[in-house]
């Protein structure tokens, strides 16, 4: 067999973002000086001595029947050096997704949506032919074969100066759509955020309702989540957050931390402009595991990976529809990671709800190439190394 690096091991597994491993302990202190390791089982020593160079805080919740653990750290902000609110709100990214999914689903249980019927005959005037046959599973699985809208700029720098553009979803999907498809519609997977953009026009069109309001009155508001909520495209964070900031060049020339917090959403829309707290995302990973947000049997949908490859790894896929999964210590965990810049996210169960994991990272490289070494320290100290 071929020899395997430890960060490759991680690598492979941060599709999900989580990793199995053994048995969580009921209790850790909350605070902890040791050294921070990869293969610490310690998750308070995990976020000890934050803040530093890769994130400013982090907020983190660990649950289930296997023990649980609620653990804080860094600054609320960089300019008063205040302790990190652990009850605060963050950017949730690509979680938003998991929403979008079950709102969808729900529709479909309602017999409102055909999973099996192709986008286009939902939004006649907005998918072209080219793309004719792609069906709402796809759109949510990544088999669809659309790529990603054009959008301007190529570094951080570049998006952080059109960071307040604002983005309608039609204008996102015809900017896809235009372009070749990358394959044939079923026979791979790109994860991507255009399928959820078309979903969330889906959804809109079927009900006569916005999208926001759906996932308003159908999971907001049943699951008492009264701290989540979609921004509507909106750059502030209402209520209490905690800064989040991102390296990038200042306008001295020099390379710095610079405040992101502020940062327009809509061209992430129905594919990721969540806002939550750890507290409103672990219990909504738990209601929705044991079937209390979609209930019966298209909750399956969530829990089933298509047969095709990645199309660019050639790896057998890994999303589902609103999930992704990795077996991992001889059991499937579940979950979605989400970044927006200045923030890193992830929710994650195994299939039984033994454990549970949400994090909120404030990482300075969010959305960047490699995994963030603080949120991949804390999916191992959860979970333990992949296999």
């Amino acid at each position: 067999m071929r020899k395997t690096t430890t960060r490759t091991l991680l690598a492979a597994a941060l599709v999900l973002g989580v990793a199995a491993g053994p048995a969580l302990t009921p209790a850790f202190a909350a605070t902890s000086q040791s050294a921070v390791q990869v293969s610490s089982p310690d998750l308070s020593a995990v976020i000890a001595g934050l803040p530093r160079a890769d994130a400013t805080a982090a907020l983190v919740r660990v649950g289930g029947t296997e023990g649980a653990w609620q653990g804080s750290a860094g600054v609320h902000d960089l300019e008063t050096n205040a302790p990190a609110d652990p009850a605060a709100r963050f950017r949730a990214g690509s979680v938003t997704k998991v929403f979008t999914a079950a709102t969808v689903l729900q529709l479909a249980t309602e017999g409102r949506i055909d999973l099996d019927r192709t986008a286009r005959s939902y939004l006649p005037d907005l998918i072209p032919d080219r793309y004719a046959t792609v069906t709402v599973r796809q759109l949510l699985n990544h088999t669809h074969g659309i790529p990603a809208a054009d959008m301007p700029g190529e570094t951080v720098e570049e998006w952080y100066a059109n960071r307040f553009d604002v983005h309608t979803p039609e204008e996102l999907v015809r900017s896809a759509t235009a372009q070749p498809r990358e394959f044939a519609p079923g026979t791979q997977q790109h994860y991507l955020n255009i399928g959820y953009t078309i979903a969330g026009l889906i959804v809109e069109r079927v009900t006569g309702d916005s999208y926001e309001h759906q996932v308003e009155r159908r999971i907001l508001r049943p699951l008492g989540l009264r701290n989540t909520y979609l921004p509507r495209g909106a750059a502030e964070i209402t209520g209490p957050y905690n800064h989040g900031y991102q390296t990038m060049k200042l306008d001295d020339g020099t390379t710095g931390l610079r405040d992101v917090s502020e940062w327009g959403t809509s061209e992430a829309w129905a594919a990721g402009d969540l806002v939550s707290t750890t507290a409103d995302l672990e219990h909504f990973t738990k209601a929705l595991f044991k079937g209390r947000v979609v209930r019966g049997p298209l909750l399956e949908e969530m829990f089933t990976l298509p047969k095709v490859p990645d199309f660019q790894s050639g790896d057998p896929a890994a999303f589902s529809v609103g999930l992704s999964m990795k077996k991992l210590g001889g059991r499937e965990v579940w979950g979605k990671t989400g970044g927006r810049w200045g923030y890193n996210t992830a929710i994650a169960s195994t299939r039984d709800g033994a454990r549970t994991l949400v994090y909120s990272v404030n990482a300075t490289d969010a959305k960047g190439q490699d995994m963030n070494k603080t949120a991949l320290r804390l999916m191992v100290a959860a979970y333990g190394l992949p296999e």
